[in-house]
């Protein structure tokens, strides 16, 4: 019989590590990472019965400290509802042309953190724990572990 495995959800984090909040937010996908990959192992526990139940929200990881490309940042402001939020995401931007504009003269415009969700067109801005985690949250379920 031929089981069709669902794809890897992959999450972006967009990331400045001289900037503490996105250190936190990369702190914080990381465990949540850890947590939703974590399996007891044979000296843990003897009865393995819960773990194997458990249906994980398992996910890749894809952290760069690079800016998103053109294609990526019309997605992300797709996934955030349009361009009212341009400027939060791009310093001074008032619209997504003058985003455009502002990223190709200076990558760092982009502000970061940014969480992207590019399977289930998502986005999170800045250090909003709570977004995050509820975007995590929402991550279709894996197969058992």
């Amino acid at each position: 019989m031929f089981r069709f495995h669902k794809p890897v959800n992959i999450i972006t984090l967009f990331h400045h590590p001289a900037h503490a909040p996105s250190t936190r937010v990369l702190t914080l996908l990381k465990t949540a990472s850890a947590h939703a990959s974590e399996t007891a192992t044979e000296d843990q526990a003897s009865d393995h019965s819960h773990q194997n139940k458990i249906q994980r929200n398992e996910f890749q990881l894809d952290v760069t400290e690079e800016p998103p490309t053109s294609d990526q940042f019309r997605t992300i402001l797709e996934y955030l509802g349009g361009g009212k939020r341009v400027g939060e995401l791009v310093e001074g931007a008032k619209d997504e042309v003058d985003a455009m504009r502002k990223l190709k003269e200076n990558a760092k415009a982009f502000r970061r953190p940014v969480v992207v969700d590019w399977n289930n067109g998502k986005a999170v801005i800045g250090e909003n724990e709570s977004g995050i985690l509820k975007m995590l949250g929402s991550l279709p379920k894996g197969d058992s572990v």
